[in-house]
C-alpha cells in the first residue's frame, strides 16, 4: 500500500507541471483576436527596439524557443499568427531570451552548451536502455545487464537535470526582460497583466515540465525490469 501511495504521489509531482504549463497556455489563448497585431508581429517590434533587427521571427512545429546558434526567435504557428493573450506574451518571452543573448547573459550560455550535450545524452540513453535486456541474454549476466540500464536511467534524465538547472534563467527572460517590455511599451490591454505574468511564469517552467515527463518513460523501464 505504501509504494502504492508513493508512486501516484510522484506521478502527481511529474503530470502536475505539465498539466499546469498546458492548462494556463490554453486558457489564455482565448479569446483568439484579443490584440490588434501577432505575436510573431510584435516579436519583430520587441527585437526592433532591442536593437535586434538581425535576429529572425520564424514559425516552427518544433516548440516556441530561441535559438542563439541560429540567431532566430522560433514561435509555433499559434503564437506566431495567434492574436492571443499567450500569443504575444511568449513572443515577448522567447524575445527576452534573444536579449540575453545579446547582453552575453552567462546562464543562457551555460544552457546551451548543456542542452548541446544533454539532446544527443537523452537518445544515447534510450538506446542503452533499449540494449539491456540484450546485453542480459548475450552475456547470461543479469549484472551486466543491470548496469546498462542504470546507465541508460541516468543518462536519460540529463535533460531533465539540466532544465532544472536552468529555470532561474527562464524566469529572469519572463520578468526581467519580456515584463517589463511588455508594460514599458503598453503592449498589454487594462487588466491582463496579472494574466501575463501567469503565463510566463508557465512560458519559463514549459522545458522543465516536459523534460520530467521523461521520468516516466525511466518509471515504465524500471516496471520492464523489474517483471
Amino acid at each position: 500500500m505504501f509504494y502504492l501511495v508513493l508512486v501516484i504521489a510522484m506521478t502527481a509531482l511529474i503530470v502536475a507541471p505539465s498539466y499546469w504549463v498546458k492548462h494556463t497556455l490554453k486558457k489564455y489563448s482565448y479569446p483568439e483576436d484579443r490584440y490588434p497585431g501577432t505575436g510573431g508581429e510584435l516579436a519583430r517590434i520587441l527585437l526592433d527596439w532591442a536593437n535586434l533587427q538581425a535576429v529572425k521571427v520564424e514559425v516552427t512545429e518544433q516548440g516556441d524557443h530561441y535559438d542563439p546558434l541560429e540567431k532566430a526567435v522560433r514561435l509555433t504557428p499559434d503564437k506566431f499568427n495567434g492574436k492571443s493573450l499567450t500569443a504575444i506574451t511568449v513572443a515577448a518571452h522567447e524575445v527576452g531570451h534573444a536579449i540575453q543573448d545579446r547582453d552575453g547573459y552567462l546562464p543562457l550560455r551555460l544552457r546551451t552548451r548543456l542542452i548541446q550535450i544533454a539532446a544527443p545524452a537523452e537518445k544515447l540513453g534510450a538506446a542503452i536502455l533499449m540494449m539491456a535486456p540484450v546485453i542480459t541474454v548475450i552475456t547470461r549476466a543479469p549484472v551486466a545487464g543491470a548496469l546498462f540500464f542504470a546507465g541508460g536511467l541516468l543518462t536519460l534524465g540529463t535533460a531533465t537535470v539540466v532544465h532544472l538547472v536552468t529555470l532561474p534563467m527562464e524566469m529572469h527572460a519572463s520578468f526581467a526582460r519580456a515584463l517589463p517590455m511588455l508594460e514599458h511599451g503598453k503592449y498589454l490591454i487594462q487588466g491582463d497583466e496579472p494574466h501575463a505574468r501567469k503565463i510566463l511564469r508557465a512560458a519559463a517552467w514549459t522545458y522543465v515540465s516536459a523534460s520530467l515527463m521523461t521520468l516516466l518513460n525511466i518509471g515504465r523501464w524500471w516496471a520492464i525490469l523489474r517483471r
